[in-house]
Formats: structure tokens, C-alpha cells, sequence
């Protein structure tokens, strides 16, 4: 539920434009409503050139042609963490799944650490063999067992 300052927008689309939106947000994994905002958010840096616009006998229309470009719109940042539990190593492996990536890093020598994320999200940081990453930590809680 949005709070009182926010508010809904609701609007129709096509069937063709809601599968478009939804395969886009599948790719990006990324919610509708974080595709929808980024998208918003993008319209002040556009430059919207108005065209000749046709002359009908009642009104005359300002018609803009200029689209965002979703794909450059939507452009993630480098991002401050305020995780103090980042450490840095080498990519050991990454083994691709259909949906998650199992990423292996190892931090120092003989000590790994590996993580499930997103394969996308694998695809996007370039995760190969050799390369240089981050683990970066935040947890509330670590469990520590034995049989």
C-alpha cells in the first residue's frame, strides 16, 4: 500500500505492450513497478522535439516523437554499500544455471566462498574465471551447526 504522499497510477495497455513489459522485466530482473519508475524518472533528461503536428478543424496538437530508449533509461549505478563485510577475491567459477548462477570466489588462498545470484545478474557483472569481484556480506544472523 502506498503511503498518503504517494499515489496509484493506473492505465490500459495492449495486450502486446504488457508482454513486452512483462519479457523486459523477465530479462531484467526487475519488477513492473521498478521498470515503470526508472521510467518516469527518465522522462526529465529527454529532450522531446515536438513535430509538425496535423491541423484538424477543431484543435491543433503538439505530437512528440522522441521515445526514452528503455534499455539506456534503465541503467544501473555504481552503488555505495554500507556493508563493512566485503571481500575481495578471484572468480574460481561460475556455473550457469537456467534461472541462478553459482559464483566461487576465492578470497584468499584455499578459502572460498560461494553464492547463488541471478544469472542474469552473473551475465551483467561479466562473472568469468580469473576476474577480480567483490563478496559483499549482510547478514542479521549466521547459524553455526553440527551433527
Amino acid at each position: 500500500m502506498p503511503r498518503k504522499e504517494q499515489g496509484w497510477v493506473t492505465f490500459q495497455t495492449s495486450e502486446d505492450e504488457r508482454k513486452i513489459l512483462e519479457e523486459f522485466c523477465e530479462q531484467s530482473q526487475r519488477t513492473k513497478t521498478e521498470i515503470l519508475r526508472e521510467l518516469v524518472r527518465s522522462l526529465n533528461q529527454h529532450t522531446w522535439a515536438p513535430i509538425s503536428p496535423p491541423i484538424h478543424e477543431d484543435k491543433q496538437e503538439d505530437i512528440y516523437t522522441q521515445k526514452p530508449d528503455i534499455e539506456a533509461s534503465i541503467q544501473k549505478k555504481s552503488l555505495k554499500v554500507s556493508s563493512r563485510n566485503i571481500l575481495k577475491g578471484v572468480v574460481k567459477r561460475v556455473v550457469y544455471g537456467a534461472v541462478n548462477s553459482e559464483v566461487t570466489l576465492e578470497i584468499i588462498h584455499k578459502v572460498e566462498l560461494t553464492s547463488i545470484i541471478t544469472r542474469a545478474s552473473a551475465e551483467e557483472l561479466e562473472l568469468s574465471e580469473g576476474k577480480e569481484a567483490y563478496a559483499v556480506i549482510k547478514s542479521n544472523d549466521i547459524v553455526i551447526a553440527r551433527e
